[in-house]
């Protein structure tokens, strides 16, 4: 249990180091908002999960949960409302000076990040128990959280960011498997195409790896188009 919970704080620190909507948000290309908000459930690896919400430029929308991505796509006016409500977020006296205390449980954390700036707000806590002054990004992040739209599907990436770290995770471990060395994989994340990862658990749950006579904590987050690990 010890080796397990050192495991899993050493996800949790990578997880802040990684940088949440600073480092991915601006790797997505034609991000316009971006939302982070991976919980922090035992034996997961918030790094590693897809976006809450992504609304791109041409108006493609995708909304992520533990595991996958749904993608879809909104009318003209829809996206407007939304950068309207960015917008209001924006003009937010003090708003750049995060983390920003919601109210509430302040362990739950949220990125958010609008390119026309750009503008990364970091918050904590609850939407729902923001004080008024904070009234326009308590509004927006609670949308964009439940967020949900009609054209909404699966979305079937091309491509996972793989990150490999040397960590003891409780239970059984697979092989490896992959046509490279798992030392070229700790270097740094790298994109594996989806056809390579049939069958390896995705987003924040991690795979538990033996190789070489060690142990590794495996993560395969789902890449939007056009984006980079």
């Amino acid at each position: 249990m010890r080796q397990e919970a050192a495991a899993l704080l050493g996800l949790a620190a990578l997880a802040l180091a990684r940088g949440g909507a600073s480092a991915g948000a601006s790797e997505i290309p034609g991000a316009m908002i971006v939302l982070e908000a991976a919980p922090g459930t035992p034996g997961r690896d918030p790094s590693a999960a897809p976006p809450r919400f992504v609304l791109l430029k041409d108006g493609q929308v995708f909304v992520g949960g533990t595991e996958r991505l749904e993608g879809g796509r909104l009318e003209k006016g829809e996206a407007s409302a939304l950068q309207k409500s960015a917008d209001a977020v924006r003009k937010l006296p003090g708003i750049f000076r995060s983390p920003v205390a919601l109210g509430g449980d302040a362990a739950r954390t949220m990125r958010l990040w609008l390119r026309d700036g750009p503008v990364e707000v970091v918050a904590t806590g609850d939407p729902a128990q923001a004080p008024p002054a904070l009234a326009p990004l308590a509004s927006l992040l609670s949308e964009l959280l439940r967020f949900d739209h009609p054209s909404l599907r699966p979305y079937a990436p091309a491509a996972y960011a793989m990150t490999v770290r040397e960590a003891r995770l409780v239970g059984g471990c697979r092989a490896w498997g992959f046509a490279f060395p798992i030392a070229q994989a700790q270097a740094g994340p790298r994109a594996v195409a989806a056809a390579e990862v049939t069958g390896w658990p995705t987003g924040a749950v991690p795979a538990s790896v033996c190789a070489d006579d060690r142990r590794y904590a495996v993560t395969l987050r789902p890449l939007l188009p056009g984006e980079q690990p």
